[in-house]
């Protein structure tokens, strides 16, 4: 490996190649989050990813039906507060065929939802009445047919996309080999983590917190490497080198030194043990606030 130029070192071309790709990449990767903030992100009906969105998408909200919970969350601002009063209040009255026509129900539908929900589409088609039947039943979330064809896009998408990132941060410089190997096997625990956080999360809301660490260890993985990689390629002299010329200090050996300075293991033995004691106080309370929060989750 050291036998192979750096990031710094290699022609314009494979530079011009590597930042093409970090930026394409990067851009989908924006893209996704949006598009989270937009399914996800509104299944309390709120803008911005709560804990509360995960459990409506992956464990449902038990106290209503999949319709109702749409109708609240991610396509509330599809229809009027009237429109969708209208809808639910019939779901609610047992969502009777008979009835569907003589509260305007199908009116409502045709104007509003089967112009994307229709035969043509991968949602769930509206002009079919028994499909709209069976989506006025109890919201238990996410089913597990929909969960294993979406992870197992995940899986073999995004470990390509890590794979390639990956592979043009290996040629990176100014980290060490045990924190670039640390960097580039990350994404894949928090990847693997990701996906198993979303079966538990269907089984039990106590595993929401999960998906939000899960993906956000992911996104730092990659904006780290991402950053490091750029910064190598077209801007090493101004970020990497003081103004004699020299390399900085790597960063390792910065907090080492720090490390050593303020007590080395001395002074992480009465760290761990006042984390100890801060934690048995805290989490008793931490416990007792995560429960109230899912008994106000399961109330919605």
């Amino acid at each position: 490996m050291r036998d192979l130029p750096t990031l710094r070192q290699m022609d314009t071309p494979l530079k011009v190649l590597f930042t093409g790709y970090l930026t394409t990449v990067a851009v989908g990767y924006l893209m996704a989050l949006i598009q989270i903030l937009f399914t996800h992100g509104m299944a309390d009906g709120k803008f911005g990813l709560s804990i509360e969105d995960i459990v409506y998408s992956y464990y449902g909200n038990r106290s209503g039906t999949v319709l109702e919970t749409q109708l609240n969350g991610a396509m509330k601002e599809n229809a009027s507060e009237q429109e969708r009063f209208q809808i639910i209040q019939w779901v609610r009255d047992g969502a009777d065929k008979d009835e569907y026509a003589d509260r305007g129900v199908d009116k409502i539908i045709k104007e509003r939802c089967v112009m994307c929900h229709n035969k043509e589409s991968a949602l769930p088609d509206f002009t079919n009445f028994a499909v709209l039947k069976e989506l006025s039943k109890q919201d238990t979330g996410a089913t597990f047919s929909s969960l294993t064809r979406v992870s197992h896009i995940h899986l073999f998408g995004i470990a390509f996309i890590f794979m390639f990132v990956g592979l043009i941060f290996s040629f990176a410089e100014t980290s060490s080999p045990r924190l670039k190997s640390l960097a580039i096997g990350m994404p894949y625990i928090f990847l693997l983590a990701d996906i198993l956080s979303w079966w538990l999360t269907k089984l039990s809301p106590n595993f929401a917190l999960l998906v939000i660490l899960a993906g956000s260890g992911m996104a730092m993985s990659f904006a780290y490497m991402w950053l490091v990689s750029v910064l190598e390629m077209w801007l090493y002299p101004k970020v990497f080198l003081n103004a004699q010329g020299e390399p900085y200090p790597a960063w390792e050996q910065l907090l080492a030194d720090k490390y050593h300075a303020y007590g080395g293991p001395d002074k992480v033995k009465r760290l761990i043990g006042f984390g100890k004691d801060l934690f048995a106080t805290l989490l008793p309370q931490l416990l007792k606030l995560w429960r109230q929060l899912l008994e106000r989750v399961k109330r919605k």
